[in-house]
């Protein structure tokens, strides 16, 4: 059974919470007693195994088909949440694609998408969440970035860009939301092992391995934790800030 109560009454949006690190995240959350809204643009059949999940041990979840990228379907999927709850008081910013390839290869469409998911779509939830934040003069708003976004990555051009845009949105939006209470962080994953990650070749993972200095890929819980410690009154004198979530890369 679920025994964390440190977000009891408190409601949280996970944006791309179907798998990996967004589900993982989900689940901690509702661990410690949030209402969790399980946001996805794939599968409803995997979100919905994630919400029955945290149900089945106790918890409160849901599951709302959006597209982040889309600013009118964001405006939407907002006010139905607040409509229903009345409230939100954390909002996780962690959808994204990838669309690798080299410069010289990529295409004006593959970068696109990918800015217009991991970036936009993080200034559209927070954009149509603001005004709620600021009535209730609370907040906490976790954006998943990169170490990728830090040090940048050999094709990927297009995530890289969109996870260091997240850093510098993350960073302005600090700073104009600090005198409402509203607190607004990064998490920086390096290598975690998800079901994307195993399906690289062995070389590929072994060489990823190798450029840890902890020699070892993260999990998702443990960006969960990260984000777990963000979204508690154990953060609330930090804001503006980035995590490294990445076994020693970008240090």
């Amino acid at each position: 059974m679920l025994t964390g109560k440190s977000l009891t009454g408190q409601v949280a949006i996970v944006t791309g919470a179907s798998r990996g690190i967004g589900k993982a995240v989900a689940q901690a959350l509702a661990t410690e007693g949030a209402t969790v809204i399980i946001n996805y643009n794939g599968s409803a059949e995997a979100a919905e195994a994630v919400a029955e999940d945290i149900r089945s041990q106790g918890g409160m979840a849901e599951t709302v088909k959006c597209n982040v990228a889309d600013f009118a379907e964001s405006e939407a999927f907002v006010k139905a949440v607040t409509e229903k709850y009345g409230r939100v008081d954390i909002l996780v910013n962690n959808a994204g694609i990838t669309r690798d390839n080299l410069i010289v290869r990529m295409t004006e469409e593959e970068f696109n998408a990918v800015l217009d998911t991991n970036l936009k779509g993080a200034f559209h939830m927070i954009r149509h969440l603001t005004k709620t934040f600021m009535k209730q003069r609370y907040g906490k708003i976790i954006n998943i970035s990169s170490v990728s976004g830090i040090v940048g990555n050999a094709g990927q051009a297009n995530y890289s860009a969109s996870k260091a845009g997240l850093i510098g949105l993350t960073k302005s939006v600090a700073r104009e939301l600090a005198s409402r209470n509203i607190c607004v962080n990064a998490v920086a994953p390096g290598f975690i092992r998800t079901d994307m990650t195993d399906k690289l070749p062995e070389a590929v993972q072994d060489n990823a391995v190798g450029q840890i200095p902890l020699k070892k890929m993260g999990r998702p819980e443990d960006v969960a934790q990260a984000v777990l410690f963000l979204a508690g009154n154990a953060s609330d004198y930090i804001t503006g800030q980035v995590l490294c979530v990445d076994g020693g890369m970008a240090m």
